[in-house]
């Protein structure tokens, strides 16, 4: 008990870009924080970039917990409204969704919907690979439009928003705090910054953004009072942050892009509602390059998390801790020479594990300084995290713990499970024999596995949750085939795909397998 006060006492320090400083993180009810993150647009698989900043939030959701607080985290999926603009102040351009349909991998799919599902699913499982905790909620903008709506006609009705014949736009003028977050306050600035794709004459100000886009032709929309149309990109985060999080919320995280205008935008349409804060604290991660240089498909250095693990052999894990290697604060080079690193820790985070594993039986030796050396290294790891998710000192502080371990293998006691164990909590890049009770995702990837549905269901318990999920969908499709629903069973077999599991159906009943290329 003396231990979790300890525990509970200690402040956890993020850098604050709304203040520009680092600065405690403090919940507006003690011990309970309320966590938002920006998701990702699913209309193509997440890249590593958009995994470096999922990663920071998924550090911040560890570190809190570690400290005893209560978690509640939501991070969106973004599944309409995103246009190929959105970077700039007012957005022109196709709906990347759209985009992605028309794209060579996009035109295997009947319509919007199925690619929105198919990226949907390759995310959750990309995100279970890399051993990130599931958010409380994962909500779709698709699935809250008519609160979007609800909140521009409120927006409308208290002078903040105004109507066009192409759409409905947030009034910048009326919001006098416009760009405390990015610095973007000069009206000059702003107009010079979207000249070039203002493309609505009626509007009252080249700043003011789009709430809601008016289009009968657009591929996904919705009936509202301004007619058939569809969201714009910034109303759905405010929204669903405030629907499950209250009208003012602990922390909002993203990527450093969307500082402005997306975040910035969102603080506008939260707080000309409600006159509060809509997020005491913001935190933003730094953009990612690979050996040197901007990620980019035309230089051939852009990776999804897949590609590393399925093409290029790379265990999942390393990727985490290669993603993780450097402070969410600084610019990051991720290079292979890093990754092979991380394979090589890793492998040892997983000796160590095993060592301690076999020892977690053994009680309290007094005589030996080896568990009073993994208490103290156990928390220098905390500390490094809660000191603005110092990463490096973190790493160092458990690799310095692994040391100790394999040096000392006759002297262990379970001292050196709980440190093996809370290091995996902390960091999550421990390859443990099973699931740690607190983890709830798969540390170790599945290559050419191959098992027959009939080790299902009652076996669950003792397979990591990954697997249990492809043997639920796979007698979920048994049962669709029986019954003739192929249409389900399709489907199915399409979310399989996803997961990149190859199945094959025989005599003997239905079979499954990790794809792999190593």
């Amino acid at each position: 008990m003396a231990l979790r006060s300890v525990i509970m006492d200690k402040e956890f320090r993020l850098f604050n870009t709304l203040t520009g400083r680092v600065e405690p993180l403090v919940p507006i009810e003690p011990g309970h924080l309320r966590f938002y993150s920006c998701g990702p647009t699913v209309y193509s698989y997440a890249h590593i970039g958009n995994f470096r900043s999922f990663l920071t939030a998924d550090l911040i959701l560890r570190t809190a917990r570690a400290i005893g607080w209560k978690t509640t985290y939501v991070t969106n999926i973004t599944d309409v409204g995103h246009l190929t603009d959105d970077d700039t102040m007012d957005p022109s351009g196709e709906d990347r969704m759209a985009r992605g349909l028309q794209s060579k991998e996009g035109q295997r799919f009947a319509n919007v919907w199925d690619l929105s599902r198919h990226y949907s699913s390759a995310l959750q499982s990309d995100w279970h690979i890399l051993n990130l905790l599931e958010p409380d909620v994962r909500p779709r903008a698709t699935e809250h439009i008519r609160e979007q709506i609800q909140t521009i006609e409120q927006l409308l009705a208290c002078g903040a928003a105004y109507q066009t014949s192409s759409g409905v736009y947030f009034s910048v003028e009326s919001f006098p705090n416009y760009g405390s977050l990015s610095g973007n306050k000069a009206a000059e600035a702003l107009e010079l910054a979207v000249r070039d794709v203002v493309v609505d004459p009626e509007k009252k100000d080249p700043r003011d953004f789009a709430l809601w886009k008016k289009d009968a032709e657009h591929l996904m929309q919705w009936h509202s009072p301004w007619g058939w149309g569809f969201p714009g990109w910034h109303i759905e985060c405010s929204v669903m942050a405030q629907a499950y999080l209250g009208q003012e919320i602990d922390l909002h995280a993203g990527g450093e892009d969307l500082i402005f205008p997306h975040h910035e935008c969102e603080i506008a349409q939260a707080e000309a509602l409600t006159q509060r804060p809509f997020s005491r604290h913001w935190v933003h991660t730094r953009f990612l390059q690979v050996e040197g240089r901007k990620m980019s498909k035309r230089l051939g250095n852009f990776h999804t998390v897949r590609e590393l693990i399925n093409d290029r052999g790379v265990a999942p894990l390393a990727v985490r801790l290669a993603l993780i290697s450097g402070q969410y604060r600084k610019p990051f080079n991720f290079t292979f020479s890093t990754l092979r690193d991380s394979e090589r820790h890793v492998q040892r985070f997983g000796k160590a594990f095993e060592l301690a594993e076999s020892a977690k039986n053994r009680g309290h030796n007094k005589a030996s300084m080896v568990g009073k050396t993994l208490e103290d290294r156990y928390q220098s790891v905390l500390n490094a995290l809660l000191d603005d998710l110092n990463t490096p000192a973190a790493i160092a502080q458990a690799l310095d713990g692994v040391r100790t371990i394999l040096g000392h293998k006759d002297q262990l006691d379970n001292r050196a499970y709980t440190f093996m164990s809370g290091v995996s909590d902390l960091l999550g890049i421990v390859p443990t024999t099973k699931a740690h009770k607190t983890t709830a995702h798969p540390t170790k990837q599945l290559l050419s596995v191959n098992r027959p549905v009939a080790q299902t269901l009652s076996e669950a318990s003792s397979v990591d949750p990954l697997t249990a999920k492809i043997e639920e969908l796979i007698q979920a499709r048994s049962e669709a085939r029986k019954t003739r629903n192929f249409t389900l069973a399709d489907k199915i077999r399409d979310e399989l795909l996803a997961m990149n599991i190859e199945i094959k159906d025989s005599p003997n009943g239905t079979s499954w397998r990790k794809k792999s290329n190593i």
